[in-house]
């Protein structure tokens, strides 16, 4: 039996990054809130922050494609994001098909409202949050293997 591995997902945006944490042998994963991206980039070290107190052994960032299968207008940002984690944590980045996450996490957040097992509004921050979750998640049972 293989030693579980933590994966801290990262659903990049321009305002926010989503952030959610998982592992290899459950392979699920789940919101973790969100970081700042300002106007002149990523609040490093915040996700420095994170990823102290998480101790990940892999990272993973969504890959932003428009319905088509094209890079979304994000894409060039979110891979210089992916190269910038790899490059000042050493750690391996992988990345996920983020295509439909934000609007399944809406879903499900949505759900969740509606069946009493949330009780605040659902928040930008919390959909970013659940997006990375869902690309995380995702991401984790198609590698279940690796």
């Amino acid at each position: 039996m293989s030693r579980a591995r933590i994966a801290v997902g990262f659903d990049f945006g321009l305002r926010r990054i989503g952030v959610a944490v998982g592992d290899t042998l459950t392979a699920t994963a789940a919101p973790n809130g969100t970081l700042p991206h300002h106007a002149d980039g990523p609040d490093w070290p915040a996700i420095e922050r994170v990823l102290r107190l998480l101790g990940p052994d892999l990272l993973v960032v969504g890959a932003p494609y428009n319905d088509d299968g094209s890079p979304s207008r994000i894409a060039a940002q979110a891979d210089a994001f992916a190269a910038q984690l790899a490059a000042r944590f050493s750690l391996t980045v992988e990345r996920a098909d983020e295509r439909y996450s934000s609007t399944a996490a809406h879903s499900l957040l949505r759900e969740q409202r509606a069946t009493g097992q949330r009780r605040r509004a659902v928040s930008k921050g919390d959909i970013d949050s659940a997006a990375a979750a869902v690309l995380l998640g995702s991401w984790l049972e198609q590698n279940r293997d690796r």
